[in-house]
């Protein structure tokens, strides 16, 4: 991780949502500074607003209060072509194969094919799909498909990836053996990484940094760095050191107190 001044900056974001004539306030404030090259985790109740947060920094959603910043001026970030997402739900393209699904990107913003397509095999052997080139999506497991989802969020090589719950609709086995995908594809790629879950262990076991966000409206209840060495390995969920982030957080969420 470098020092000096962040790759992406929210001073004070607020965001409202207006539908016939009537205002809901989803995201009422969140600050955080994101070093280039970490892995921020952005956890909290599902509709607190996570997600909203991400459609900000993509560009999809205008901030209605305070600012965002991404890059700087000696290097200018162009959110069509800087930015990589990966959702939920993989939402591949069913008549196409995994290579097609991957080069989608790269066709959309005009790269060189040839280029593109040694790209996205070296990505795919990257997410352990080696071999799977031409398979169908109904062809892949779930886990394989979201594989697929993050070899095409990186193909047009993004200098952030946003990251939507991208293992919620997983079996738990599943997510786990993604989690530790995950790490490896981000430590190997150097990737910036803003990454939404519900999930207290899978942010705290993923991340550089996490982001406690409370019950919508939005609320930045806590940033803190995540100091745990890596690689990490799953036995780690079970450690001392990992327990006390992990009760930081239920802490900030007001669910720390009992019955």
């Amino acid at each position: 991780m470098t020092a000096g001044p962040p790759f992406v900056s929210l001073r004070n974001v607020r965001k409202v949502y207006r539908s016939g004539g009537e205002e809901f306030l989803a995201v009422s404030d969140v600050t955080m500074d994101v070093q280039e090259g970490e892995l921020v985790s952005l956890v909290g109740p599902s509709g607190c607003g996570k997600t909203t947060v991400l459609k900000i920094l993509a560009g999809l959603h205008g901030a209605d209060g305070g600012s965002v910043r991404i890059g700087n001026a000696k290097s200018p970030f162009d959110p069509a072509r800087d930015i990589g997402m990966v959702f939920q739900q993989a939402l591949l393209l069913k008549w196409r194969t995994v290579l097609d699904n991957v080069l989608l990107p790269a066709e959309i913003v005009g790269l060189p094919i040839k280029a593109a397509r040694s790209r996205a095999r070296d990505l795919l052997d990257l997410v352990g799909l080696s071999g799977c080139e031409d398979k169908y999506p109904q062809q892949l497991s779930g886990g394989m498909q979201q594989r697929t989802a993050i070899a095409r969020a990186f193909i047009h090589d993004p200098r952030l990836i946003l990251m939507d719950e991208p293992f919620g609709a997983l079996d738990a086995l599943t997510r786990e053996q993604m989690n530790l995908e995950m790490l490896r594809i981000w430590r190997e790629s150097g990737k910036t990484i803003l990454f939404v879950t519900h999930s207290i262990q899978e942010a705290v076991f993923l991340a550089s940094h996490c982001a406690v966000l409370t019950t919508g409206p939005a609320r930045m209840a806590d940033y803190f760095p995540i100091l745990l060495p890596f690689p990490r390995a799953l036995p780690i969920k079970t450690t001392d050191e990992f327990g006390v982030y992990a009760r930081r957080i239920y802490a900030s969420l007001g669910l720390g107190t009992g019955v």
